[in-house]
């Protein structure tokens, strides 16, 4: 049977990482938030990218012999994949992974290369943790989960121990919360020192399992989920961690895709931090002004960093837009000659930049002599759209969307 969570327990864990873990230190981050003074916890730096190899590491570290001479199975497609797969590897005990047929290349390549073996699955993830559950039962191999255990979660409360450590005077942690592992670990750990701490978490619009579970004080199965961070897409917290959130976590807030976008962004431009959409969430709260931490000093847990490149060029256009930095004016204008000459010198005389000109003549919202300009364009923020869009309207031009 596991060990019951405790700060002891923590303690040990801290002291078994210590030699695996890359030092992740606070950073100073001034331009995330006017009301706050924020600073980021960057685990994104950490070895495999993420977090999750902490409490991987914790839970194979105290195995018995035995135990580790059959090996560990787990099932992910992201993060937890790779943490166990380094883990067990550091450990020098064997390690499969099974994953779902469909998992980026990416991700297949990075776990094979920690030297876990590799069982793809055809189906979607809880076809994967199924085959798990079945060569767990019939190799005899330990299962380690990605969140729902009490080692597991000692390991990734050391990320709270050392938050307390490097920063004694923190009102507030911010923390991702998919399955829970991350936040309880935290929470439990940073009210165990300091019970007058906040710790907030903060889920997808598109995945609110934990917080659906707490508004309705009981553990709730979400029918589907749907976010751009995928490593926060749980339908369902585990057992534990729902009972340690319900107990030290003061409140979960969640924040849209457009909001992780833009958090996203904002690490890359401002911080030279490569967070993947899950990791970014904490981040997005503070900018969005999800949280009650005015004039508080903060810590912002971003948890993870492996970023699907495919899509990284649709998550900071999507981040472009939520800030301003890009958009997209559709203006009906009379057809004839020197109209678009008009409002390109307005856009000119704002200082906006325009990328992009599409000229309509067939849409059925407008009068027939007229027609709809399409221009996209790089703006500073959205009072500069805003200024943009006033000015037009004062030379008569009809804005019929603006994204």
């Amino acid at each position: 049977m596991p060990r019951e969570l405790s700060l002891n327990e923590i303690y040990k864990a801290a002291q078994v990482l210590k030699s695996l873990l890359r030092p992740t230190h606070l950073i100073e981050a001034p331009s995330v938030s006017n009301d706050c003074s924020i600073f980021i916890k960057p685990e994104n730096l950490q070895v495999t990218g993420s977090f999750k190899v902490r409490g991987a590491t914790y839970m194979i570290s105290q195995l018995s012999e035995e135990e580790k001479a059959r090996g560990v199975i787990a099932s992910s497609a992201g993060n937890h994949a790779q943490g166990v797969a380094l883990a067990a590897a550091a450990n020098g005990i064997k390690a499969t992974i099974c994953l779902p047929a469909g998992a980026p290349i990416s991700k297949v390549e990075a776990t094979r290369s920690y030297g876990a073996e590799i069982c793809l699955v055809p189906g979607v993830y809880d076809d994967a943790y199924r085959r798990a559950m079945e060569l767990r039962y019939e190799k005899g191999y330990t299962f380690i989960h990605p969140f729902d255990d009490p080692l597991v979660i000692a390991g990734q409360g050391t990320i709270g121990l050392e938050i307390l450590s490097e920063m004694p005077d923190v009102d507030a942690i911010i923390v991702p919360v998919g399955g829970g592992g991350l936040i309880s670990g935290i929470a439990y750990a940073a009210k165990m020192v300091n019970p007058d701490i906040k710790v907030y978490g903060v889920q997808a619009t598109g995945a609110p399992s934990m917080l659906r579970s707490m508004e309705e004080n009981g553990r709730v199965a979400l029918r589907s989920v749907s976010t751009i961070a995928d490593g926060i897409a749980v339908k369902q917290p585990g057992e534990l961690t729902y009972s340690l959130c319900s107990r030290y976590v003061d409140q979960i807030v969640t924040v849209s895709d457009d909001e992780i976008c833009a958090a996203i962004l904002h690490l890359l431009e401002k911080y030279k931090l490569v967070a993947e959409g899950a990791g970014a969430v904490s981040v997005a709260a503070a900018m969005f002004g999800k949280l009650p931490v005015e004039g508080k000093k903060v810590a912002c847990v971003v948890s993870g960093g492996n970023i699907d490149v495919t899509i990284f060029n649709r998550i900071i256009n999507r981040g472009l837009q939520k800030s301003g930095r890009l958009c997209t004016l559709a203006v009906e204008l009379m057809d004839r000659p020197g109209q678009l000459v008009i409002v390109s010198k307005i856009i000119a005389d704002m200082g906006a930049n325009v990328t992009a000109v599409l000229h309509e003549r067939t849409n059925s919202q407008i009068e027939v002599n007229d027609c709809v300009l399409r221009i996209s364009m790089e703006t500073r923020d959205g009072k500069h759209i805003a200024d943009i869009i006033s000015a037009l309207e004062k030379e008569g031009f009809k804005i019929l969307s603006a994204e």
